[in-house]
Formats: structure tokens, C-alpha cells, sequence
């Protein structure tokens, strides 16, 4: 049962997914947000029974899974207050890339029963910071291609689909308060809870976590004191979430693939 609702996700998302890309590759008329929406969430429903109906599992790839069910989902939330569809065409696919990965895992780290509460709102904390900073990335991509293309007077296609540019602007910050205040809470809680922050397995995550804080956090007070915006705003939102996911995904990396 748990394959089926897999597969039935994935197929749910590349529907959704190629619904709205029509729209912007103009093949298609003005998609029915009704219909987007449905699929986007039975999409998000079928991949959380997947994900729920077993105890969760803490290695590379199915905690992959479970990261872009809840950016699928944060992404799904946005929609309804800001026209944000046309991310969907990025992390939709993306979710179900993840999915496929994680169907493709043999080896399970089943999450411990007996964790404490605060170990698990420091996952829980780090699972959500990483998700809207990952939104935040793509968001920052399509503001910057939409910034070149109006400087270059190329308003077609697929620019002429998106938010005018000072709303996109306003989306990306919005985002970045969000996933600063999760990342900060993510560190903070896991000085408190975990024995030791610094040892040997854990120090690169928590040194670029650390990093992406400061990244992030200069960015918005750059915005907020000097104005930063645009191409700037672009670049700083990028470097902090390399270092965000070096820190946590190349390390898992390094320690179950590499190193095993």
C-alpha cells in the first residue's frame, strides 16, 4: 500500500506540474486554479501517507523525501496568499525526484521512539528552516531572471506570468524573515538538547549552519539598513542556502555514502 501511494504521488505531482507549465510555455490557456490545487493536494496527501505510515526514517534519502513533502506543502500554503503557482512547476517535480530516491533506499534509520521533545522540535525546526529557505532560493532565481529580462525589455512568456517585480521582492524577504527565525530556532535548540553540538560528526553542520545564519541574517539587515535589493538580495540568498545545504545534506552525504 505504502508503493501505491508513492507511485500515485508522483504521478500526482507531474500532472499538477505539467498542467501549470503548459500556461507558461503558452500551450495551454489560463489554468484553473481549482483543478492545479486539487492535484497539488492529493498529490501532498497520498506522499504524507507514504511518509506517515511508517516509522520516519533519518537517512539521505528519505529524509530528502520528507523535505520536499513539507516545502510541497509550505509552497501549496504560500498560494493562497500570493500568486506563487508558478513555483510549483520547480518543487513539484522535485518532490516527486525525491520520492523515486527514496523508494530506491534499502537501508533504514528508523527516528527513535524515545527521543525527547526537544530533540524532535530541533528536527522539526531544522526540517521546516531548511524547506522555506529552499522556497527562498527558487523564489530569488526567478527574481533575478525576472530582473534581467525587464532590464533587457524581454517581457515574454514566462516573465509575463509572474508578479510584478516589487511583489516578488516583498515574497523573497517575507520568506527569509520565516526561515531565519525556524534556522534560529533549529540552533539554539539543538545547543540545548544535543549532548554536544561540536562533535567530531556534527561540527561541518553546525559551522555552515552557523554560516548560513550570518548569510542570511546580513542580507536582511543589509535590506534593511542599506537598501539591498534586487541582483544583491539574489546572490547573498544563494551563498547562505549553498552553505544551509552543504552543512546538512553534504554531511549526510559524506558519513552514508562516502564514509558509510
Amino acid at each position: 500500500m505504502t508503493v501505491l501511494f508513492e507511485i500515485s504521488a508522483i504521478t500526482l505531482y507531474l500532472l499538477a506540474a505539467t498542467y501549470q507549465g503548459a500556461f507558461l510555455l503558452n500551450l495551454a490557456k489560463q489554468p484553473q486554479k481549482t483543478l492545479l490545487l486539487g492535484l497539488s493536494a492529493l498529490a501532498l496527501l497520498c506522499h504524507g501517507i507514504s511518509l506517515f505510515s511508517r516509522p520516519i526514517d533519518l537517512g539521505l534519502l528519505n529524509i530528502s523525501s520528507l523535505f520536499f513533502w513539507f516545502i510541497a506543502l509550505l509552497a501549496l500554503l504560500s498560494t493562497l496568499r500570493r500568486p506563487t503557482y508558478n513555483l510549483l512547476v520547480v518543487l513539484l517535480p522535485l518532490a516527486a525526484l525525491a520520492i523515486a530516491a527514496g523508494m530506491s533506499n534499502t537501508t533504514a534509520q528508523p527516528l527513535q521512539s524515545h527521543l525527547s521533545k526537544g530533540m524532535l522540535s530541533h528536527i522539526l525546526s531544522s526540517i521546516l528552516a531548511y524547506s522555506v529557505l529552499t522556497i527562498a532560493m527558487f523564489q530569488a532565481i526567478a527574481l533575478s531572471i525576472q530582473d534581467h529580462q525587464l532590464k533587457q525589455h524581454h517581457v515574454k512568456g514566462i516573465i509575463r506570468a509572474l508578479p510584478p517585480l516589487q511583489t516578488m521582492e516583498a515574497m523573497l524577504f517575507e520568506l527569509l524573515w520565516i526561515g531565519v527565525v525556524l534556522l534560529s530556532i533549529s540552533i539554539l535548540s539543538g545547543i540545548v538538547f544535543l549532548e554536544d553540538i561540536f562533535a567530531q560528526h556534527l561540527i561541518h553542520k553546525t559551522a555552515l549552519s552557523i554560516a548560513a545564519w550570518c548569510i542570511f541574517s546580513t542580507l536582511l539587515w543589509g535590506h534593511w539598513q542599506l537598501g539591498w535589493r534586487s541582483q544583491t538580495a539574489v546572490r547573498w540568498t544563494i551563498g547562505g542556502f549553498i552553505a544551509l545545504m552543504l552543512g546538512y545534506f553534504g554531511s549526510k552525504f559524506v558519513l552514508e555514502i562516502i564514509l558509510q
